[in-house]
């Protein structure tokens, strides 16, 4: 690597490490975060120091249940086990990835096979979807606890929220990992996602790479800010 490219490799690490200092600054200001696509439930302990409650959402069984485990040393942390999709009632095919299941998605593997190609489906079940407002809802969660959400889903970000429109208007940060590529077959990118909340009140505050490849795309984090706060 030539010197010019290690002080651009620099600046780019210095830039992110920024972004994510603002990204943390606009959780701690938050109340609680429900985090859909929870998997084992990996920023636990982000969410802990940072004094949030969390509702987490994880439609792999066998995931929840290590879920489950990996949560109970924290009172304000709750675990339930569900598809979270556009619509109640309507029957998936849920393919469980290699990954420790990190990858699982409704959707087929498009590009993501290239950026990373040691992850394959390996499994698959069947599961009934139901909207994020009917989940929480049917569980007795009280939203005015509750004014962030966290999507990492694996393409199906853009189908939860229009499922959820009549809930974005309590919240004030909404967070959600997207590519700039179809990762996977029909999945939303970051462009529409963003038209879609600014359309709903929201505007784009953070946008942190995470994962690139030339040739292929990037995957970042974004956080969206409700307009006025």
């Amino acid at each position: 690597m030539t010197p010019r490219a290690k002080a651009a490799n620099l600046i780019d690490r210095l830039k992110r490490r920024l972004k994510r200092r603002r990204e943390t600054a606009l959780l701690r200001d938050l109340k609680g975060v429900i985090h859909v696509g929870a998997n084992v439930g990996q920023e636990r302990d982000v969410y802990h120091s940072l004094g949030l409650r969390v509702v987490w959402i994880e439609p792999n069984p066998a995931v929840f249940e290590t879920l489950q485990q990996n949560i109970s040393p924290y009172p304000s942390q709750r675990a339930l086990n569900c598809l979270i999709t556009e619509e109640d009632g309507k029957q998936y095919e849920f393919h469980i990835a290699s990954n420790a299941g990190e990858s699982s998605s409704i959707l087929h593997l498009a590009k993501h096979r290239d950026m990373w190609p040691g992850v394959a489906y390996s499994d698959s079940i069947g599961l009934s979807g139901v909207r994020l407002g009917t989940a929480l809802d049917r569980e007795k969660i009280d939203l005015s606890l509750y004014d962030g959400l966290v999507l990492d889903t694996q393409g199906t970000e853009l189908q939860i929220l229009k499922g959820a429109a009549s809930l974005l208007p309590r919240l004030r940060l909404v967070k959600i990992e997207a590519p700039d590529f179809e990762a996977y077959e029909r999945c939303c990118t970051i462009n529409q996602l963003s038209a879609f909340m600014k359309a709903s009140g929201f505007r784009e505050d953070l946008r942190v790479p995470f994962r690139k490849m030339e040739g292929v795309g990037t995957y970042f984090d974004v956080t969206y800010c409700r307009n006025g706060n």
